[in-house]
């Protein structure tokens, strides 16, 4: 499988035999991983490509800079707001992130750091085994934006950490810090932050190191609880994009640049 036409991940490969592949979501601005146009589109392909390719045992993805991911570039989101067409095909994009990292046969880890919000977070969150640094903040920031919590919420929060912390989480868009969100069931594992990716690259040499047929076929059987959330979420995610169309997320854009509370 070459890799060398993604831009916005880079892509080594590690661990026994080199059947880990290292995914690496970039901080083009040097500070934080944002999904643009590219890094949106990138980000839901490229679990198809990883579960096509016969020498890869399992994945790790983490983010670049600051945190693991500083959610949707707001040139995308204003473009979104404004056109119908890239409304549509983002909408796409999101649906086939979440169901390609469900569908992906191959285990998936997620090293999670900083701040891990929008896209980021949808395959962080949906990851097999997600381990953040115990200062890690995750926040879902959609009702901060002016639309529903799409993306992945309704498919995964209540499963984790039950429907009352995912509906104070998700509607007040609160932030979760690694270490609370460990202890709510929301990711695998908190560990310290220097401690981070030695414990994502052990986790994955073990998966890639174990029967891949039992493996793989575990997380196929488990995540059929998230296949018959599949209505739930179609339905979370088309009432996001609605909302992409709606007043409130003019003022929702407006107010994270210029850095101030919303006024809905």
């Amino acid at each position: 499988m070459d890799y060398s036409h993604y831009t916005t991940l880079a892509i080594t490969r590690r661990g026994p035999a080199d059947t880990v592949l290292d995914i690496q979501m970039r901080a083009l601005n040097g500070k934080l991983p944002t999904a643009g146009h590219d890094g949106h589109r990138e980000l839901a392909q490229i679990w198809r490509d990883v579960g096509a390719d016969d020498t890869v045992r399992c994945a790790v993805l983490r983010g670049e800079g600051l945190g693991f991911s500083g959610g949707g570039d707001l040139a995308l989101v204003q473009d979104m707001a404004s056109d119908f067409e890239v409304r549509s095909r983002v909408w796409k994009e999101a649906r086939d992130l979440v169901y390609n990292v469900i569908n992906c046969d191959k285990p998936i880890v997620s090293a999670l750091h900083g701040p891990a919000v929008g896209a980021g977070l949808v395959a962080g969150l949906l990851a097999d085994i997600s381990v953040a640094a115990k200062g890690a903040k995750i926040v879902d920031g959609h009702t901060r934006l002016g639309v529903a919590a799409g993306d992945h919420a309704a498919i995964v929060w209540p499963l984790l950490c039950g429907m009352a912390k995912a509906k104070y989480y998700l509607m007040l868009c609160e932030a979760v810090t690694g270490e609370e969100a460990e202890r709510i069931g929301l990711v695998s594992l908190a560990v310290e932050e220097a401690q981070l990716l030695p414990k994502a690259y052990e986790i994955a040499d073990r998966l890639a190191q174990g029967s891949q047929s039992a493996i793989r076929w575990t997380k196929y059987s488990l995540n059929n609880w998230l296949r018959q959330a599949g209505p739930s979420f179609d339905t979370s995610l088309a009432l996001e994009f609605m909302g992409f169309a709606g007043p409130d997320v003019k003022e929702g854009i407006a107010s994270l640049r210029e850095r101030r509370a919303p006024r809905f």
